[in-house]
């Protein structure tokens, strides 16, 4: 299992906007330009450059070889550094959920696979399951991209149930 670290102020802080989160999954396999992550967002570019600032300035992004665009123009593609799979930080479960929840809502609801459970498991069988869980995903995680395979997102939270005291 990968040990995490405690972010920086900055990195919390950096990490702690959805908007950002979604920028670092459009970047993750392929470089794209400011321009291009404003496109895929549908959001103004000049918006979307401070906060690709931000996410290099932290070392999320890391700029590319500069290219020219259609018409001349310098073009600066990022690719996401994968950083912030390696942090702990408390803004990070807030935004990361608003992340998902933006994403899904772009998703027919045919293609959503969802699943809700309840569990009522002593302490010791508890940890069992979320250490088997955390293994299982990071051996998905670990295994090589296929470029031509299609991409699938994922996001789980394990949480004490307030329903059932």
């Amino acid at each position: 299992m990968t040990e995490r670290r405690l972010a920086t102020d900055a990195e919390a802080k950096a990490l702690a906007s959805a908007l950002r989160l979604r920028i670092l999954r459009i970047c993750l396999e392929e470089p794209h330009t400011n321009k291009e992550i404003a496109a895929i967002l549908g959001r103004d570019p000049a918006s979307v450059l401070h906060h690709t600032r931000t996410l290099v300035r932290t070392g999320f992004l890391e700029a590319q070889e500069e290219r020219r665009g259609a018409r001349g123009a310098r073009e600066i593609p990022y690719l996401a550094t994968r950083k912030s799979w390696h942090l702990e930080s408390p803004a990070l479960e807030k935004s990361m959920l608003d992340a998902f929840l933006e994403e899904l809502a772009l998703v027919p609801a045919t293609e959503a696979e969802g699943t809700r459970m309840a569990l009522r498991l002593p302490p010791p069988q508890m940890g069992e399951f979320r250490t088997r869980l955390k293994d299982l995903l990071e051996e998905f995680a670990a295994r090589p991209e296929d470029p031509a395979a299609p991409a699938w997102s994922l996001f789980m939270v394990v949480h004490p149930d307030p329903n059932r005291p």
